[in-house]
């Protein structure tokens, strides 16, 4: 059989036999898929061999690129060793231990534990269910309800994605309550009113939080749960003190912190976690993708000493902390991300994100000129490009559009791959590209761009 006829018959199966995430299922039935043969560094090659450079890391989480030899190692000597086995009832292995040891001292909760999950939405759920255990241990078990934000994303399970604020996770899924309430997001550029300045737009999302506890009722909330940027939201960058504002009004309540680091954790925002960069301390925060560079599942919830405490002294209380998964520190993930923490921390991760950082911001700048743009942001080695069919008047394209999926298919056309959410298109590219290569992903966007824009014209 041809290589041709092999290609074909792989697209005809995923076609007939695979039901894919977060995709138009009916569409992908004509359509068909993207097939990512190989990797290498910060390129990936389809079944046809064209080349493209992946400038959101697979889905924000290849730090390190594609096909290092160093995690494959790991991945591997740890197969070899100790393929499988469980953390239940006092169990663990060489790995988790280890990586657990490595970890803690670069998280802001030195003090504190980690416990392991599967993947990020794992991760979520796990924070809630300790958010309600810890005020149950409290002697506040009324604390049940979790404020999110409006445009955020926290997961796909029934819970990550009823505390998600994007319509699409809620739409047709008759997803129960669950006690969520949702307050406003930090989106300075398509949300403050005329004339606002970010102080006062701070000072108002704030109140407005403020309001809705007075609401409900601090004593029926449990959790604040925010991503420190918004990735899936639109890449959204918050206003300066706004985090540390909603931080200081939930622990003034009782009100638990939760941060959800899944994207924003591991170097992406100049730091090692997001909440230092826009400065605030959790009492719980979310880990996924780039612990293990995205080679292997899994994901952590890192919990303070003291909501350690009391998570310990009440699990004591009941005989046993009844929550886990089968995959809770992996012997085989555990590995690779112990490596992956290990190439961190020799590359000085924190650093080269910010310089490559600050290339990456040096695009955006240079991408704003085009008409089809109207907003960039950045921090870190993460930006986003919000398009605009009017700059000036800040007029969205009509959603039946779908401008930025039209800009996400042309820009394969050009050798890139990114992101579109909505008529956002996101950048968070491995750590392991070099500056020309990003400038190479804004020479490709704007062909992309302009190919979009002579078609709307057309």
């Amino acid at each position: 059989m041809s290589l041709s006829n092999m290609n074909a018959d792989l697209e005809a199966a995923d076609k007939r036999f695979h039901f894919h995430s977060q995709t138009d299922a009916a569409r992908h039935e004509e359509a068909g898929p993207l097939m990512i043969a190989r990797g290498e560094g910060a390129h990936v090659v389809d079944l046809d061999g064209r080349r493209y450079i992946d400038a959101v890391a697979s889905l924000w989480c290849a730090s390190l690129g594609f096909s290092d030899a160093r995690l494959a190692a790991a991945g591997a000597s740890a197969l070899e060793t100790l393929p499988v086995y469980h953390t239940f009832n006092h169990r663990s292995n060489p790995y988790v231990a280890e990586l657990a040891a490595t970890l803690m001292p670069l998280t802001p909760m030195p003090e504190g534990r980690v416990f392991f999950t599967d993947g990020g939405s794992e991760a979520v759920d796990s924070m809630v269910k300790m958010a309600w255990y810890y005020h149950t241990a409290h002697g506040e078990p009324s604390r049940r309800k979790i404020v999110a934000r409006n445009g955020a994303f926290h997961g796909s399970t029934v819970m990550a994605a009823r505390i998600s604020g994007l319509p699409a996770m809620h739409r047709s899924f008759n997803l129960p309550d669950c006690n969520v309430v949702h307050t406003g997001r930090p989106h300075f550029y398509r949300d403050a009113q005329d004339g606002e300045s970010e102080a006062a737009f701070v000072a108002r999302l704030v109140a407005s939080f403020e309001a809705l506890i007075a609401t409900e009722g601090a004593d029926t909330i449990a959790a604040f749960i925010a991503e420190p940027v918004m990735g899936a939201g639109g890449v959204i960058v918050p206003p300066a003190g706004y985090l540390p504002a909603m931080a200081q009004v939930a622990r003034r309540n009782g009100i638990l912190v939760l941060s959800d680091e899944i994207i924003c954790g591991f170097g992406r925002t100049g730091n090692w976690f997001g909440c230092q960069t826009l400065g605030f301390r959790p009492d719980m925060m979310s880990i996924a993708k780039g612990l293990s560079s995205g080679y292997a599942p899994i994901g952590g919830v890192v919990v303070s000493g003291e909501v350690y405490q009391a998570l310990a002294q009440e699990a004591a209380r009941n005989g046993v902390f009844s929550h886990g998964f089968t995959y809770s520190g992996h012997p085989v993930s555990a590995a690779i991300s112990l490596e992956a923490l290990r190439i961190y921390k020799e590359m000085e991760l924190p650093a080269v994100a910010a310089r490559l950082g600050a290339r990456l911001a040096t695009g955006l700048q240079l991408i704003t000129r085009h008409p089809l743009v109207g907003n960039v942001r950045s921090t870190g080695f993460i930006g986003g490009v919000e398009l605009m069919a009017d700059r000036d008047s800040r007029t969205p394209f009509a959603p039946e559009l779908k401008v930025g999926a039209m800009v996400e298919r042309q820009t394969r056309a050009h050798g890139l791959i990114v992101r579109n959410l909505g008529d956002v298109i996101a950048l968070c590219p491995p750590y392991v590209v070099t500056e020309d290569e990003v400038d190479g992903i804004f020479e490709k966007l704007a062909r992309a761009l302009d190919d979009v824009d002579a078609e709307l014209r057309a």
